[in-house]
């Protein structure tokens, strides 16, 4: 299917715009050195494995949105690369700290039900195993009222429609990736029981939201440090910079653990980068986001997201080097 953005025809997309799911299970995969050719192949199996599994559930939405790593982009195809393709930064502020974490390979699997989005895991990990390893699992569920483990709501500034396709589809500004995106996931941890302390006011200051209405503070009383001035971003026009969020909730509640898996879809990732660097440094420098106080980023990772066509049929490996043969050592003279 080929969307239509200002008149103009756009390459297909995976379903990076999807409506949000209530079901999701986030794999990240690291590929093992010498089994570049495996995964290779196995890429052009992902799109007959999601059919396999979502044919039998017709209204169940399954979908799977595959990513490559920086790293991997490298020893997986040959020819160009996605321009801001690179390993996610750290970002270093004098209380807070993000983390860059190993990714190759990043699986969103998204259906209404968790039992279709386990089918399809299992049938990833079968066929990637052995020649990759699952570094990060979380299976991420729908909360009440589309809240978080915080108890506000999530993702209510998404944009839609054709303001989503300018925000978070590569266009005219990589030709060869037309259709693509850059994705930023990071998992979460939450301190409950302290976040929990706070008044419904203090909480209400840290998010720059009502908690009960979800609509958003006035902007001369929202304090500087909420998470709603730090992540809103303006261009040099004013015009507001966005992002797609498809953040979770998760949890284990014997463990007591608590997050939110963050993953966010844009064209180009130096907007989400700048929003974690207000976040965890500060803008001003120190003011950083309250947030965090309670949240604990402990996965960081960015990878860039081509088009299903590109999957099914991806450009070759990169040339092996030819090996430097050792000169052949000259024998002394007989004397």
């Amino acid at each position: 299917m080929t969307d239509l953005v200002d008149g103009e025809p756009l390459a297909a997309s995976q379903a990076i715009l999807n409506p949000l799911s209530d079901s999701a299970i986030f794999l990240v995969l690291t590929v093992a050195a010498g089994n570049e050719q495996l995964v290779h192949d196995a890429l052009g199996d992902i799109s007959g494995l999601v059919r396999s599994v979502g044919f039998r559930v017709p209204d169940g939405v399954l979908t799977c949105i595959t990513s490559i790593g920086s790293d991997a982009w490298s020893r997986l195809f040959d020819g160009p690369r996605p321009n801001q393709l690179h390993v996610l930064p750290e970002f270093h502020g004098a209380v807070h700290s993000s983390v860059s974490t190993p990714g190759d390979i990043l699986f969103h699997i998204r259906a209404k039900g968790m039992d279709l989005c386990f089918e399809l895991a299992s049938l990833l990990v079968e066929r990637f195993g052995g020649m990759s390893a699952v570094v990060d699992e979380v299976h991420g569920f729908k909360y009440f009222e589309e809240r978080d483990l915080l108890g506000f709501v999530d993702g209510t500034e998404n944009p839609t429609g054709a303001l989503a396709v300018r925000n978070v589809i590569v266009r005219d500004d990589e030709p060869q990736f037309v259709g693509g995106s850059y994705v930023v996931v990071q998992k979460y941890l939450h301190n409950l029981t302290a976040w929990n302390t706070l008044t419904v006011e203090q909480q209400e200051q840290a998010i720059g939201r009502g908690k009960a209405d979800n609509v958003e503070q006035a902007e001369e009383k929202k304090a500087p440090n909420a998470h709603t001035v730090l992540t809103v971003l303006t261009d040099a026009d004013g015009n507001e910079l966005k992002i797609v969020r498809d953040n979770m909730p998760f949890g284990r509640v014997g463990e007591a653990e608590f997050g939110t898996y963050f993953i966010g879809y844009a064209k180009t990732p130096a907007v989400t980068e700048r929003m974690l660097k207000n976040m965890f440094v500060g803008d001003p420098e120190g003011n950083y986001d309250r947030i965090l106080d309670f949240s604990t980023a402990v996965t960081g990772s960015l990878y860039f997201t081509p088009t299903g066509d590109f999957l099914d049929d991806p450009p070759p490996l990169p040339p092996t080097p030819a090996p430097t043969l050792a000169p052949t050592p000259t024998l002394p003279l007989a004397t």
